[in-house]
């Protein structure tokens, strides 16, 4: 299990990752609310603004104040180590 650190000391698991998309479209902050009223988001970014969105397997939604290239470095690193072992 590949855990991926998206800020703050929050951590999620690369396996159960389907999706990180930038939260500047209409369509992802409806997504955002839609989570948010159905009880299936979690808000990483202790109080900053939200600068990439997670979209997971099990329909949960977790917003991260970490932009979307730096965490798709982190996610590439976390797959080429698992690789390795």
């Amino acid at each position: 299990m590949n855990l991926i650190n998206i800020g703050f000391g929050s951590l999620i698991s690369a396996d159960r990752l389907v999706a990180i998309v930038s939260p500047d479209s209409a369509p992802m902050k409806r997504l955002v609310q839609e989570s948010r009223e159905r009880g299936m988001l979690i808000d990483a970014t202790y109080g900053r603004r939200t600068a990439s969105i997670f979209i997971m397997d099990s329909d949960h939604v977790i917003l991260s104040a970490l932009p979307t290239e730096k965490l798709a470095a982190r996610l590439k690193f976390a797959i080429e180590e698992e690789k390795e072992e």
